[in-house]
């Protein structure tokens, strides 16, 4: 069983695994907050059950709910194994399968998010519930995996797990068939992934493009996303400005991101959010791009600085356009960078390797 927190990542960052565990003749039930791609998550060979929950309520009550709901699924399917990932699928999926007698729990860390990065009183309070409730989850699981050995290292420093219960995996792959390798535009062309947060950069992009732009207006800035209701949630209105001003172009959020990021020259994401391993990163480096990122958790697994990137410092738009100058100005060197960042991405996250890994690590 595959508890998911969102449909979309289930055919678009686990597909291949899924497509992988029925190939070893297992049935594969994932459990999804709605109906929502459907189609897609059966196309997988998967079967969607939607279990309802609301990501970034705090009340006990619906989390409760949502246990309950698992447990009652759990019980009816019979799954003898549990794959979770995002905060709430593993902490309320590992209790429930404890609760349903499942020995084979497999959670995944895939970033610890907005709540290990911000020091408000209400932050610390929720860190603190959060942190029993992980212990407590874990105490059910055969293993669980984290993306990045940060997240890892401060989970076993905090007690939540002993460090033999961990193990380590680069992300969650990229298919380097879907996102194949394509040469650069003439012209460069800055690219960003992201869902429409403060905490994954976005101003920052939107204004480091507005600095370059004072020097190379024909250089072309891309934000694909879709607007978000969770805390540091960015509203339309705040970057219609950068839009009527010509700053950047705005599709919005798209179901297939490879025909955008294919004719783009330099992929960017100038996160403060906790990665595991950022999905969109690894994309754009199967498709050949160069990345300009933030030296930050999970990031940092992916760039080596000056190889097939830079990485420059968080929250800093004047290095960030600084390196993007660069990049234009030198786009000789940044083509280097787009063959180095297919390289890495061959030997070290292509899904295949991953998918191997994942399947050892599951005993499978």
């Amino acid at each position: 069983m595959v508890i998911s927190p969102k449909n979309k990542t289930v055919f678009n960052f686990r597909g291949d695994l899924i497509k992988e565990f029925i190939k070893k003749g297992y049935e594969v039930v994932v459990t999804g907050p709605n109906n929502d791609f459907e189609e897609d998550i059966k196309a997988l060979g998967a079967k969607l059950i939607v279990v309802p929950f609301v990501k970034d309520n705090i009340g006990i009550k619906g989390d409760l709910q949502y246990k309950k709901m698992l447990e009652d699924v759990m019980r009816k399917e019979k799954p003898q194994i549990i794959f979770s990932y995002t905060i709430k699928p593993v902490i309320y999926g590992s209790l429930a399968a404890k609760t349903c007698g499942i020995k084979r729990v497999y959670p995944m860390i895939t970033g610890l998010g907005r709540l290990y990065t911000s020091n408000s009183t209400k932050t610390k309070i929720l860190r603190t519930i959060t942190k029993y409730l992980y212990k407590a989850a874990f105490k059910g699981c055969e293993k669980v995996i984290f993306q990045n050995f940060d997240d890892m290292e401060l989970f076993v420093k905090k007690r939540y797990l002993p460090k033999n219960k961990c193990l380590k995996i680069d992300g969650s792959g990229v298919n380097m068939t879907r996102f194949e390798c394509t040469p650069l535009p003439e012209q460069p062309v800055f690219l960003m992934i992201s869902r429409i947060i403060r905490e994954k950069g976005i101003f920052e992009y939107l204004n480091a493009a507005r600095k370059v732009k004072e020097c190379h207006p024909e250089v072309r800035f891309m934000l694909l996303g879709g607007f978000d209701s969770s805390m540091g949630a960015i509203r339309e209105e705040e970057i219609k400005s950068y839009i009527e001003d010509g700053i950047i172009e705005f599709p919005g959020e798209v179901k297939d991101v490879f025909p955008i990021l294919k004719n783009a020259s330099v992929f960017v994401l100038p996160t403060y959010y906790r990665e595991g391993i950022p999905r969109t990163i690894l994309e754009a480096m199967a498709c050949g791009k160069a990345v300009l990122t933030t030296d930050w958790v999970g990031t940092k697994e992916a760039v080596e600085n000056g190889r097939n990137g830079f990485l420059v410092p968080v929250k800093d738009t004047e290095a960030l356009a600084d390196k993007m100058l660069y990049m234009i100005e030198n786009y000789d060197e940044t083509r280097k960078m787009g063959k180095e960042s297919f390289e890495i991405c061959k030997n070290k996250f292509d899904v295949e390797i991953i998918n191997k890994k994942m399947l050892e690590f599951m005993n499978l």
